[in-house]
């Protein structure tokens, strides 16, 4: 699982089958934080996200797991709108040099 965020669409008329009905999105991989943290790539909508929502995606087998239908050639799918992300930093696994 990683962190995106949506920052455009792309329009298909035509898709294989098992895609019909969903959505596809361009997403901008993120840190925790929100910065930019990868390269642009198009995943497969099951959550109704929009442009500028925060995403959790799965990639891989994983990313074809998330639709109805099996085996649909799939490399990242968006399973959820992420609303707040809280992260806990241990101070004696921090490198201060």
């Amino acid at each position: 699982m990683y962190l995106g965020r949506v920052i455009g669409t792309v329009v298909a008329t035509v898709k294989y089958e098992g895609l019909e009905g969903y959505r596809l999105l361009v997403v901008e991989p993120t840190d925790d934080a929100g910065n930019a943290s990868g390269d642009l790539h198009v995943a497969v909508d099951v959550t109704q996200a929009g442009p500028g929502d925060r995403v959790l995606l799965v990639g891989s087998r994983e990313a074809a797991l998330a639709l109805d239908m099996t085996f649909v050639p799939v490399d990242a799918a968006i399973v959820g709108i992420i609303d707040e992300v809280d992260v806990q930093v241990d101070p004696s696994c921090v490198s201060l040099g």
